[in-house]
């Protein structure tokens, strides 16, 4: 996946060098069937601050991050330009046909939503492939792929197949974010006197 550079906010960090331009661990560890992260990875501890660069401030979560609305929100808050999701997500061939197409238009769907939540462009990531089960308890997985680049309207501007590596490329207008946050004014809007229960695991 590449992106060209459209408008830059933030034109003087520039790390095209192959510097390293910052960090972030990965917040939300998942603990599901092939996915037992639990296990063997320790939460992330930096929090959610976009990293600048010269295309920009990213917004880096990666994989399970990519579910929650409110790391997407909390990137935004930062000033993120755009977000960006490096995943390894697929399907157990175990499930059904429909199962499987339930699952991937769910993780697709949500990444739109964050886009149109939250004015942003959003990229993701994606494997593909089968990776096998050492174990030999399951199928292994079959990653799904289908990386994509979606507009801040949830629009999606370019995508890769399923079954083979591709590189995937889209022009994007960051002035677009805040022409968006004027008629969509979402982050002015919200409610943020009524969230408190955001902070409980579960409502009683």
């Amino acid at each position: 996946m590449a992106l060209r550079q459209g408008r830059t906010q933030d034109p003087g960090r520039r790390h095209s060098d192959g510097r390293l331009a910052g960090c972030y661990r990965k917040m939300h560890i998942p603990d599901d069937p092939g996915y037992y992260e639990k296990y063997y990875f320790t939460p992330g501890d930096l929090g959610f601050t976009p990293i600048s660069t010269s295309v920009g401030r990213l917004g880096v979560l990666v994989c399970w991050d990519q579910w929650y609305p409110e790391a997407a929100r909390m990137m935004a808050l930062a000033g993120a330009d755009l977000l960006l999701y490096p995943t390894a997500i697929g399907w157990d061939d175990g499930d059904s046909d429909a199962e499987q197409a339930r699952q991937q238009d769910a993780w697709l769907t949500v990444q739109r939503g964050h886009a149109v939540a939250n004015c942003l462009p959003v990229m993701t990531c994606n494997r593909t492939g089968l990776e096998q089960d050492p174990s030999g308890l399951s199928g292994g997985i079959r990653f799904w792929g289908t990386s994509s680049i979606i507009g801040p309207q949830g629009e999606i501007l370019a995508q890769a197949g399923h079954d083979a590596d591709a590189v995937v490329v889209a022009d994007i207008d960051l002035s677009r974010n805040e022409q968006l946050r004027q008629v969509w004014p979402f982050l002015r809007d919200r409610r943020i006197d009524a969230y408190q229960d955001l902070l409980r695991r579960f409502r009683d």
